[in-house]
């Protein structure tokens, strides 16, 4: 991607130390993950979080915060930003741009969101912020996490390099913040509680497949792309669906336990936003 001449947003922050809280109660560690990342929206938290248990055995209460700890310390000091934190603030300077011209042709203001920086622990409004997470939005803060060394991650263990990849990993959460703001995360997140957990996962499929379109028309608006990055974006999308990390981690797929849809679904919305660029072929729920 064509980044150099971006201007970087202004809308971060850098967490510092702190993060962690009191040990949990009891249930299964599954159900105990489920149930503390269910209002959080990510790109593949939740699996990658299962996957490190199942092949690191690590414990839950490790990933997501019972080594106790204070409050993490806060700054906005673009002096402090590594480059890394730099271009993906170029990205997140990119997904403004787009995002307000498209609210506006629709009457609308759009509000950006804030990109925070942790490394390994963080606090956020949906509780703990842990790297084995992966990524996440959280719509009680209406923020963005995001621990730079998932970059290596992508790279290293779910082999998909390259600049477009990483800055698709940010499109996609701010996606997420696209659809709080057009109150379909909170149309959901009430259906959710009325159905079955199979229909509430169906539905998260859907939330999630809708962030990777809204990634796609992002990438299609900037004009930034260049040779190579689509196919880096196609990579990423199929490295990071359900069935190819259920099978990394030696398991079967299983449809029903799908949150964010498998990588032949993710690369085909990836792909309707690329080559549309309108919100509007997004539409994954009359899909």
């Amino acid at each position: 991607m064509r980044l150099d001449d971006e201007k970087e947003s202004s809308n971060f922050e850098i967490q510092r130390g702190g993060g962690g809280g009191g040990g949990f109660g009891g249930g299964s560690p599954l159900g105990l993950i489920f149930g503390l990342l269910g209002n959080r929206l990510g790109i593949g938290g939740i699996i990658i979080l299962v996957i490190a248990m199942f092949v690191f055995k690590i414990s839950p209460a490790g990933l997501l915060g019972g080594a106790g700890g204070g409050q993490p310390q806060v700054s906005t000091n673009a002096e402090q930003l590594s480059d890394v934190q730099h271009w993906s603030l170029k990205v997140l300077g990119s997904t403004e741009r787009t995002w307000s011209k498209l609210f506006e042709q629709s009457g609308k203001q759009y509000e950006p969101t804030t990109l925070v920086f942790y490394t390994q622990n963080g606090m956020s409004g949906c509780g703990a912020a842990q790297s084995a997470m992966g990524p996440f939005y959280c719509p009680q803060d209406k923020k963005v996490y995001l621990d730079t060394t998932f970059y290596d991650e992508l790279h290293q263990r779910f082999g998909a390099p390259g600049d477009f990849a990483q800055a698709y990993v940010i499109a996609h959460e701010v996606g997420h913040h696209v659809q709080d703001l057009m109150g379909t995360l909170g149309q959901v997140n009430d259906q959710q509680r009325s159905v079955s957990d199979k229909q509430g996962n169906a539905l998260q499929v859907k939330i999630e497949l809708q962030a990777d379109c809204y990634a796609g028309v992002w990438a299609k608006d900037t004009g930034l792309m260049e040779a190579g990055d689509i196919e880096e974006g196609m990579t990423a999308a199929n490295a990071i669906g359900d069935d190819t990390l259920q099978k990394s981690a030696g398991h079967t797929p299983m449809p029903d336990s799908f949150t964010h849809g498998s990588s032949e679904q993710r690369k085909m919305w990836l792909k309707r936003g690329l080559d549309s660029g309108d919100p509007a072929a997004c539409d994954t729920f009359s899909a």
